[in-house]
């Protein structure tokens, strides 16, 4: 026997399928500091990325399913290669990017079965920090226009609220990664270690391609931290360890 089900119900299933899926992923931060904007993210992958580059001046973050969220990080380089080639590299930007995720995610949510499980954040670089653009795409398409700083993922309302207290207006780089990485700790027992975090930034300053990751070294160097592989300030070397060149006999 046939039944029925409303389309408020169907839409409301697929919202708390799709919203489940996310919140069960690590988090991202997307904040501006003085210099850009900033990306950093739970992820203690080498290999498989949350943030990534777009385009000259655009970045990329996300959390979900990974499948998914990679499958629309290619249809944006292939979009923006495509419309940069055909007309003008200065006609690449966040906006059009941002409406091209929003419409794909709208069709894919009203139009199949199962919603995309995934949270995206587009960011575009100005000449000024008024110029930044940072937009945020949920599952259903909807597109947010966000200033200051953001949150995705797992306890993302609590994330935020943590960022909200430390982030101003013109924070320095280190200033504004030990923020980001105390936000990303609430919840935990500590905060994530520098091979624990995916972090990058899109540099004002660089004259093109302003996208650059951050390795562990350096994002270590920025938390004041030891980098990952050398020892903890005042930890006596091992007995095993090789004598030092200064003790070394004279002449050798």
């Amino acid at each position: 026997m046939p039944f029925y089900v409303s389309p408020e119900q169907i839409i409301k299933d697929k919202a708390d399928y799709a919203r489940k899926g996310i919140a069960r992923g690590r988090s991202v931060v997307v904040l501006q500091y003085d210099g850009g904007i900033l990306f950093v993210a739970e992820n203690p992958s080498r290999a498989l990325h949350k943030i990534s580059e777009i385009y000259d001046r655009i970045g990329f973050a996300a959390v979900g399913k990974y499948n998914e969220f990679e499958n629309l990080r290619v249809a944006g380089v292939r979009l923006a290669d495509m419309r940069g080639y055909a007309y003008d590299r200065r006609d690449v930007s966040g906006r059009s990017l941002a409406n091209a995720y929003a419409q794909t995610l709208g069709s894919i949510f009203t139009e199949t079965a199962k919603p995309y499980e995934v949270e995206l954040v587009v960011a575009e670089v100005g000449g000024q920090a008024s110029q930044d653009q940072i937009y945020r795409l949920t599952f259903d398409g909807s597109v947010a226009d966000e200033h200051g700083y953001l949150a995705m993922g797992g306890q993302a309302d609590a994330i935020a609220e943590a960022l909200g207290i430390r982030w101003r207006p013109g924070l320095a780089l280190q200033e504004a990664v030990r923020a980001a990485v105390d936000a990303l700790a609430v919840g935990s027992a500590e905060a994530p270690g520098p091979d624990q975090l995916e972090a990058a930034v899109l540099e004002r300053d660089r004259p093109r391609r302003t996208f650059r990751r951050l390795g562990a070294d350096r994002m270590a160097q920025l938390l004041g931290v030891p980098a990952p592989g050398e020892p903890a300030p005042g930890v006596a070397e091992s007995p095993d360890a090789p004598a030092s060149s200064e003790a070394s006999p004279q002449g050798e």
